[in-house]
């Protein structure tokens, strides 16, 4: 790897090969680089003196919107056509000293970043002030003050005779190497991320928490970054599939709330609890789509509609056909299932097969309903064999196969469970069949047998095992859990499958075009790969770490992140309309990236059809030690080339992500042209030392 700050950057090659206009778009931070989009809409300048605000109103070339005091700016509005043209009037007029773009965070359009007019360069240790002098002047800076605290590093100004701005004169000094890092000051409004008023909502650790007793860092699903986006839309219905549901509960009232409701034991449409069953399908109900009304809980998707389906208790073949049939033809988007058979070893018939296939296929109009299903609660492979003893009664002795028939189906998300701690719940299920992980509680595993009842799997665990219950919706009354309409420690795959189908039906809510299989793709791929460098406390085993392709057997691809997941989904939504059909290709040869090497290596997908592209996606799978080395090109059959990703992933080692005309504009310039013909990825190291590989990449095109 790279050890030091300076040498990841200091090769001039990266600034030959992206361009000089390049520059202004990368923003360092803290030894990190963020990729900066230019506001379309706005732009700042600094008059020579103070003006009062009716004057401020008075220009031609925008509208003042405010003030940022603490820099002496003047944001200013504008049409996006119109952007560079008054730009220029503004930098022409003789009582404006500074105009600049405004600028985006890349992935974060909310978030607005204004230049000042002040820079942050540390210098080599042993470099004198003369030599100091000599390179701000070469970028028309002016020295401001020292930096407590950080040896040789001062602020300078940027002065009036400076010919580029902050961040492209801080990328330039990077260069240098006598410069250890330069650093545009920057200022940002972050506008605070949407939280709702329901009175328990602070006690959900699951959605968001900033921190506390038996709470890791980022253990939670960041969803209050996605909720800034949507908190889902009633179009999208996600049918939750459990045991009863108390449709009664204050959280599950709203206008359009519940959609189709079906009882299939009682063969009727009031799915509610009888005398003896408990409060699972209340719970994981409202753990997905409690609805934001100001009191109790909140959902990961309160907007969303609920479709409630109480099962039979059975798993025969009518019974899951029942289930599903009735989500495919009542319109649900997203099937939640916190339920398997009472049973080690179950695989599924071909009917079974059959439904849950047309469902993730044929459901949602033909673009496939999201199919979930809970991992288990034993602490055993998916699919797997496990040598078993001391169970009471011996009732599993032994060689054991495990199936989980409904965990194993190729069309089926199957969901783990991991802590509040960020470590793997020790009841969680596993197996190269996990998809995902998501918040739930701890405890020791166990599971029920039809005559036996519920037992925990051996050996017993003797570790005290940490972590928070999941607060949620309840029986009303004394019936359910716990008194009252709300029980705090409900858990199990039972409780993070629900968490993933809210986030589900939020990518559906912002980009309601998505297929079945790119929701699970955008899932996975914008994953958190937590970490659980601990062994197993019954089992012994090791599996909370990632393979080269980025998969874990305890966590699938990594515990799901609602504001990642929705903010793909959202830069994914097809732009272009009139693209009437798509056009999906893919290479999985594998190749290994030269080394420091300018030739890279370049991998192939060839069209063969001839229509206009309209619209072009395209997604990359790759591993690298040293993710800030590369730079990846998508080249045209004309040989036209874009830059998809520029050298700013830093000491990343795994990259599985899709480039779309949406999050990187400059994919337009490939549009309009016959999509006939070889389209290559070409990926260049530029630094020695580290190495790395393609593993696939996938073409889209929409014509």
């Amino acid at each position: 790897m790279n050890d030091t700050y300076g040498n990841q950057r200091n090769n001039p090659s990266d600034f030959s090969t992206t361009g000089a206009s390049k520059l202004g778009l990368v923003l360092q931070r803290g030894g990190e680089e963020l990729i900066l989009e230019k506001a379309l809409d706005r732009f700042t300048i600094r008059f020579v003196t103070d003006f009062p605000v009716q004057q401020l109103s008075q220009v031609s070339w925008g509208i003042w919107h405010s003030s940022i005091t603490q820099a002496q700016l003047e944001l200013y509005q504008v049409a996006p056509n119109q952007i560079e043209e008054a730009i220029a009037q503004a930098r022409a007029d003789q009582n404006v000293t500074f105009a600049s773009h405004a600028y985006t965070v890349k992935d974060n359009p909310g978030t607005f970043v204004y230049l000042s007019d002040q820079i942050t360069i540390q210098f080599a240790p042993k470099l004198d002030a003369v030599k100091i002098t000599l390179i701000a002047s070469q970028f028309s800076l002016v020295e401001d003050k020292p930096i407590p605290g950080l040896p040789n590093a001062f602020v300078f100004l940027v002065s009036k005779q400076a010919t580029e701005n902050p961040v492209k004169i801080a990328n330039q000094l990077q260069s240098i190497p006598e410069v250890l890092a330069a650093e545009p000051n920057i200022l940002i409004q972050a506008e605070t991320h949407y939280k709702p008023s329901d009175n328990l909502y602070p006690q959900q650790w699951y959605l968001n928490h900033n921190g506390g007793n038996e709470l890791a860092t980022s253990s939670h699903i960041a969803v209050e970054q996605a909720w800034d986006i949507t908190r889902g839309v009633r179009s999208v219905v996600v049918a939750v599939v459990d045991d009863s549901f108390d449709l009664n509960h204050p959280d599950f009232q709203g206008s359009g709330k519940i959609v189709a409701p079906r009882d299939l034991r009682e063969n009727d449409f009031l799915p509610l609890p009888g005398g003896k069953e408990n409060s699972h399908g209340t719970a994981c109900a409202g753990i997905a789509l409690a609805e934001e009304n100001g009191a109790g809980i909140v959902g990961v998707a309160p907007g969303c509609a609920l479709m409630p389906i109480r099962t039979t208790g059975f798993l025969d073949d009518e019974s899951i056909e029942q289930i599903f049939n009735w989500a495919i033809e009542k319109g649900a988007s997203v099937i939640s299932c916190s339920w398997g058979a009472s049973a080690v070893y179950f695989p599924l018939s071909l009917r079974q097969k059959a439904v849950i296939t047309r469902a993730a296929t044929r459901g949602r109009n033909g673009k496939g309903c999201v199919v979930l299903f809970a991992a288990g609660n034993a602490n055993r492979p998916v699919s797997g064999a496990i040598y078993e003893q001391d169970w009471p009664d011996n009732v599993l002795q032994g060689v054991t196969d495990w199936l989980n028939g409904f965990g194993v189906h190729p069309d089926v998300m199957t969901i783990a469970a991991s802590t509040s701690m960020s470590k793997k719940a020790a009841y969680s299920n596993w197996g190269l069949n996990i998809s995902l992980c998501a918040p739930s509680n701890n405890a020791s595993p166990g599971m029920s047998f039809p005559e036996k009842g519920f037992l925990y799997t051996q050996p017993s665990i003797k570790t005290n095992l940490s972590g928070l219950g999941m607060l949620t919706t309840d029986i009303v009354g004394a019936a359910g859990y716990d008194p009252g309409n709300f029980t705090s420690n409900f858990g199990g795959t039972s409780s993070a499958t629900p968490v993933v189908a809210g986030v589900a039906a939020l990518v559906l809510s912002v980009n309601p075009d998505l297929t079945a299989q790119q929701v699970k793709r955008i899932l996975e791929t914008t994953a958190d790969k937590i970490v659980d460098p601990d062994p197993d406390p019954q089992l012994g085993l090791s599996e909370g770490k990632y393979d080269k392709n980025g998969y874990s057997q305890w966590f699938g691809y990594g515990k799901v992140n609602a504001a990642r997941a929705v903010q793909v989904a959202l830069q994914q939504r097809t732009t272009l309309s009139d693209a009437s059909k798509q056009v999906k290709l893919s290479n999985s040869n594998r190749l290994e990236i030269p080394d420091n090497n300018i030739q890279g290596v370049k991998s192939t997908i060839a069209v063969a059809d001839g229509s206009s592209v309209k619209d072009i996606q395209v997604a990359v799978n790759l591993t690298h030690d040293f993710l800030g080395d590369i730079e990846i090109y998508l080249i045209a059959p004309n040989n036209q080339q874009v830059l998809l990703q520029n050298r700013t992933l830093g000491n990343r080692t795994d990259l599985q992500i899709t480039y779309g005309v949406r999050s990187h504009p400059t994919l337009k310039q490939l549009l309009s042209q016959s999509a006939t013909g070889n389209w290559q990825l070409w990926i260049i190291d530029y630094s020695p030392q580290d190495i790395g590989r393609l593993n696939s990449w996938e073409l889209t095109l929409g014509i």
